[in-house]
């Protein structure tokens, strides 16, 4: 899921922290309290019913323990957690993003897990690979059990496809390499049209004019990480966003491969195959902009597969990511965790509820709800076949995992002032004002600095 604004926020609350020294593990009298009411919030609006589901089989076996969902917009999410770290005030558990614990705990607001892990045996291991373990700092503390993860796949309006001369067959096959972009380029130019009707492709196009861009533009330029963006070009083309993840401490954003790939997309723009970095933060969302037909296609991540498909009258189709220059597809893997807050009163309690929702009785539930993907195998085909309830085939998203061409999402200190740094940077280059290859080395050099302190 997406971070941007969310991580400035936190940039922003760190003094405040600091200065007060609030709160830390295990320090209040009473804070292992194991009664009452636990206060868990959360973002997803579709994933509120699944998980107050949940709550009432969960409180039906710990009728001493009452559970309050606190649910806000991803935006106000993070600024209510933020606001409520600082005051002490902050809810005994909640959903956590990967590119923040490490920022969290290294201002002790997260509570520790192994040894509740150990005492109640769970096992890590149930979850798919990978997931539990980018929840372990650099000191071998936990900081998170898996709820769920996602992926990155190419999302098309078939009806434009068709009308463009590809078939599904075609938008499953397709390639990229940064010097021409391969069929991907040309499937992007072919289903670009302007208001006139002339295709990306074709004599007299006018890049000035157009009613419908062959792909489509989040309104964020990627940052540092480029989850849903970027990140997929680049790591076919032979990139690592960092030299080890987790817990890297260097990142390679002045690297070749990966200036190339940026030069390579915003390339897309001068040719009117992208909308504008203006007209992708014109406030309208893509999908949103995805319904009006003002693009054909978008990468996106597997949590938006379900509101793709509920657009009326769009006939929306999923297909891999395009085959890079390594002769292989990519995509970044995110999984998200439930947290205890190391302020609490109530961490006992708090534990009980983060443990269930870890469970594969929860995550089951969660599944039939069919609104993501769930951390726990058994749990991820239940969602599966939902999904193939309502005609959507996630085997694009899905795939990565089977096939192990997923990445991680990064996961290192500094993450707020990172993306201070990259953002701009990353605009920059998308809005034509700089270019690629002086922004990225400057902005490499700022980046890699902080790692030095």
């Amino acid at each position: 899921m997406r971070i941007g604004r969310a991580l400035s926020v936190l940039g922003t609350a760190v003094l405040p922290l600091v200065l007060t020294g609030c709160v830390g593990a295990g320090t209040t009298e009473g804070a292992y309290g194991a009664e009452g009411m636990v206060r868990y919030a959360m973002w997803d609006a579709d994933q509120l019913p699944a998980y107050q589901e949940c709550e009432q089989v969960f409180e039906r076996k710990h009728p001493h323990i009452q559970i309050t969902i606190e649910q806000t917009g991803y935006d106000d999410y993070w600024n209510n957690l933020m606001n409520a770290l600082v005051a002490g005030t902050a809810p005994d558990a909640f959903a956590n993003h990967a590119s923040k614990y490490p920022q969290l705990a290294k201002l002790d607001q997260l509570e520790p897990l192994n040894g509740l892990i150990q005492r109640d045996q769970v096992r890590t291991d149930q979850y798919l690979p990978g997931l539990a373990e980018a929840w372990v700092g650099p000191d071998g503390s936990r900081y998170g059990l898996p709820k769920d993860f996602d992926t990155v796949a190419l999302v098309y309006n078939r009806k434009m496809a068709r009308a463009a001369g590809l078939s599904d067959q075609d938008m499953s096959h397709l390639t990229w390499n940064p010097q021409d972009g391969g069929t991907f380029e040309k499937a992007i130019a072919r289903m670009t049209v302007d208001d006139k009707g002339v295709r990306g492709d074709q004599p007299g196009f006018d890049k000035n004019h157009v009613k419908t861009h062959g792909l489509g533009l989040d309104d964020t330029t990627g940052e540092a990480h480029g989850q849903t963006q970027w990140s997929h070009y680049a790591v076919t083309n032979g990139w690592q966003h960092l030299d080890r993840n987790p817990w890297g401490t260097h990142y390679n954003l002045d690297d070749p491969r990966f200036v190339e790939t940026i030069q390579w997309w915003r390339s897309l723009i001068d040719k009117g195959y992208l909308p504008t970095v203006e007209q992708a933060k014109s406030g309208i969302g893509m999908t949103e902009q995805f319904a009006a037909e003002s693009h054909a296609m978008a990468t996106d991540g597997s949590w938006t597969a379900k509101s793709y498909h509920e657009l009326d009258g769009v006939d929306t189709a999923l297909a891999p990511l395009p085959t890079g220059p390594n002769g292989k597809r990519a995509s970044m893997l995110n999984g998200l965790a439930d947290s205890v807050w190391a302020g609490s009163k109530k961490k006992e309690a708090a534990w009980q509820w983060v443990k269930f929702l870890g469970s594969a009785e929860c995550q089951n539930i969660v599944a039939k709800h069919a609104v993501v993907l769930p951390a726990i195998p058994e749990s991820l085909e239940i969602a599966k076949g939902r999904f193939a309830e309502q005609g959507i085939d996630l085997k694009a998203f899905t795939d990565h995992v089977d096939n192990g061409t997923t990445f991680q999402y990064p996961i290192t200190d500094h993450a707020a002032d990172i993306e201070k740094i990259m953002e701009p940077a990353m605009d920059s280059v998308m809005l034509g004002k700089t270019q690629a290859g002086p922004t990225l080395r400057d902005a490499n050099e700022q980046v890699n600095e902080l790692f030095q302190h």
